[in-house]
């Protein structure tokens, strides 16, 4: 390409302009030096000054469901020292779990207090879901992580158009059923849990297979194996953040939704239509209502549904001042 000698003038004033700009802003084009400061051993150095990762602390003991974990036991503060520190310097996945849980942690722990059910037992739904609305390859779906079989055994509606495996309360409830009756059955809540993950007739095959008794003595698959000391691994951390490096303020975490609530008793042809009638959007409604999983709303049986909608002061923030 041939350029003409004013054009190019023009070009290389306009280079050195940009140049000199950056240099009076302080950018810096360029991180690396050649100079003997930053020879391997000194860029070493400064590495191992600057950058810390630290083991963490077991503590001395710790309950779960009201009975003592056997901290005394070697494997035992091996495998909590192990999820602690998945948990600890996984850290934007953590800071979110700790988010979520000060939304939901109120509502699933009133209903798990009615149903008998110890209150440890809320953190299932955080390390099975993180409170969100996901689907696991094998199906299972919603915060509790239901598989559709077991879900419609324990009394939830699933289908195109309705799947109260997504619905907050209602899953919860489900999910208290399925434990207690673990429980009786076991009579030991960390097995009742174990069987969360592994089924009631998986851990039952291990206890008469292994001739002993309770989770911490038990061979167990891997993922069953971890499971209640991912549960214990999050009650620490939320339990005293601080202690584990995570600060949060209590503006900063997820307060519960405000909202209003409707009951409809016949159908509804099309939700955006209804959300926008109700004042609010169709995005609203399926935040608020992740049980609604079509368009509409059939409703050809006349069931009662009461539908949450935001209250007035639903978008209300506390303001970084407070």
């Amino acid at each position: 390409m041939n350029l003409t000698e004013p054009l190019r003038m023009v070009l290389r004033t306009a280079a050195w302009s940009l140049v000199l700009l950056c240099a009076g802003l302080g950018v810096h084009l360029f991180t690396y030096s050649t100079s003997s400061e930053n020879s391997d051993l000194d860029h070493q150095r400064h590495f191992n000054d600057n950058y810390k990762v630290f083991s963490l602390t077991l503590p001395n003991s710790l309950e779960f469901c009201g009975q003592p974990v056997p901290m005394e036991r070697l494997d035992v503060r091996e495998r909590l020292d192990r999820e602690l520190l998945v948990n600890t310097y996984w850290q934007s996945n953590t800071v979110l779990l700790h988010k979520r849980a000060h939304r939901w942690f109120p509502l699933v722990s009133d209903i798990l207090s009615k149903a008998g059910v110890p209150d440890d037992m809320k953190y299932i739904a955080l390390v099975e879901s993180g409170f969100t609305n996901v689907v696991s390859p094998a199906g299972a779906a919603g915060p509790w992580q239901f598989m559709k079989a077991t879900a419609t055994a324990y009394g939830l509606e699933v289908n195109d158009e309705v799947d109260e495996r997504y619905h907050m309360e209602k899953s919860t409830e489900a999910a208290a059923r399925y434990l207690k009756r673990s429980y009786d059955q076991y009579g030991d809540w960390a097995l009742a849990a174990a069987s969360y993950n592994l089924g009631p007739e998986g851990v039952a095959r291990q206890l008469e297979r292994q001739g002993n008794e309770g989770y911490f003595n038990l061979q167990l698959p891997e993922e069953t194996s971890r499971y209640v000391f991912r549960i214990l691994a999050m009650k620490e951390i939320i339990r005293d953040p601080q202690r584990y490096g995570f600060h949060l303020r209590e503006r900063d975490l997820y307060a519960p939704y405000r909202t209003r609530s409707i009951t409809v008793s016949g159908p509804v042809p099309d939700l955006a239509a209804f959300a926008r009638e109700q004042g609010t959007d169709y995005r609203t409604l399926k935040l608020l209502n992740p049980w609604l999983r079509s368009t509409k709303l059939s409703n050809t049986q006349r069931r009662s549904y009461t539908l949450l909608l935001p209250a007035e002061d639903f978008d209300a923030v506390v303001s970084n001042d407070e």
